[in-house]
């Protein structure tokens, strides 16, 4: 799915042609969900060597789903840079809920 998505989006790109919502949908889809691996690891290995007392990944979950979906309706109306700005926000605001949830 992911080699299918770089196809389209890169011979778009040759044909000089806007990315189709299709390869829009795919890239986002494919940045959340690793972020959500890596996030996950990290926090799991964080939380097993005691540097935080408690992660919870399926908020993570929750948020990556809502971050996503706002991050795709701002690529379709704003472009790729709002969209990219949006995710880093969102990833951001999940580092500064696992300082407020683990800040004892």
């Amino acid at each position: 799915m992911l080699l299918a998505c770089a196809a389209t989006i890169a011979v778009r790109r040759v044909l000089r042609r806007p990315p189709s919502r299709a390869s829009v949908l795919l890239s986002v889809v494919a940045a959340w969900l690793a972020a959500y691996v890596l996030w996950g690891f990290a926090g799991g290995l964080a939380e097993r060597y005691g540097l935080l007392d408690v992660y919870d990944g399926w908020i993570f979950g929750l948020l990556a789903v809502a971050g996503g979906f706002w991050q795709y309706r701002t690529q379709l109306r704003d472009g790729r840079e709002r969209a990219l700005a949006v995710f880093v926000a969102v990833q951001l605001l999940w580092l500064l809920v696992i300082i407020v949830r683990n800040s004892s």
